[in-house]
């Protein structure tokens, strides 16, 4: 079994997984609880299996992008978890597992030609990060940051249907313009998503260093100074 560790959002979610597919999760949309429940997660789930994180094939952690806090801490929790238990670290890509969280749950009719999918993440103000995924999971366009203008998609045929979703997506809605888009506006990131791309590295032996291993944050850190002193000045 793998454990699978869902940060990269306001989301904290934790699923235990196997060859077939999803054996567990626990999930909280509490604010910023992913310090405080991750590990509280991990434990009774491993708990309530009979097993200890040794027991365990790998440990796999969503590595970004994402919030800078919430991959800090999900990252940080994994490479403890693949360290202490000598277990091997896999890093999965959030707009991956987004992808496939999207495909597993979409319903096209026989006529209709396959969208591409176009996971998108808050990256705060009107700036998001995405990437573009055919239906088999190939990259049409490499994750990036961009800000969200009407044509920022201006070189997808009006005639290629095209699916956003994330929480990147809820606030493009009116702004994007594209004759084939749709909203998938009940999207959620959840750990489970991670299912496919986790087996398929396990299988392959694609494995983090876990003394090297860092968040993919995409962009730097940027904090903000307050326009008033302590005094309110």
């Amino acid at each position: 079994m793998i454990i699978c560790l869902e940060t990269a959002t306001n989301l904290c979610s934790v699923a235990l997984i196997d060859n077939a597919g999803v054996v567990s999760l626990r999930e909280s949309t509490e604010h910023k609880s992913h310090a405080s429940q991750i590990t509280v997660f991990a434990d009774e789930m491993l708990r309530d299996q009979g097993m200890k994180a040794s027991d365990l094939n790998a440990v796999a952690v969503s590595k970004g992008p994402g919030s800078y806090t919430g991959l800090r801490i999900g990252v940080s929790v994994a490479k403890g978890i693949a360290y202490g238990a000598a277990i091997p670290l896999i890093g999965v890509e959030t707009t991956l597992s987004m992808f496939w969280g999207m495909k597993q749950n979409i319903h096209l009719t026989e006529t209709k030609k396959e969208p591409y999918y176009c996971p998108m993440l808050d990256a705060r103000r009107m700036e998001v990060y995405y990437a573009i995924y055919d239906s088999s999971g190939n990259k049409i366009k490499d994750i990036s940051a961009r800000v969200v203008t009407e044509d920022l998609f201006a070189d997808i045929p009006e005639s290629q249907s095209i699916i956003f979703f994330g929480d990147g997506a809820k606030k493009c809605k009116d702004i994007i313009n594209h004759k084939n888009a749709t909203f998938a506006e009940d999207f959620r990131i959840s750990a489970a998503y991670m299912h496919r791309p986790v087996i398929q590295a396990l299988n392959e032996k694609k494995y983090e260093d876990v003394a090297y291993f860092e968040p993919f944050y995409l962009k730097d850190f940027i904090t903000t100074v307050p326009r008033k002193n302590v005094l309110g000045k």
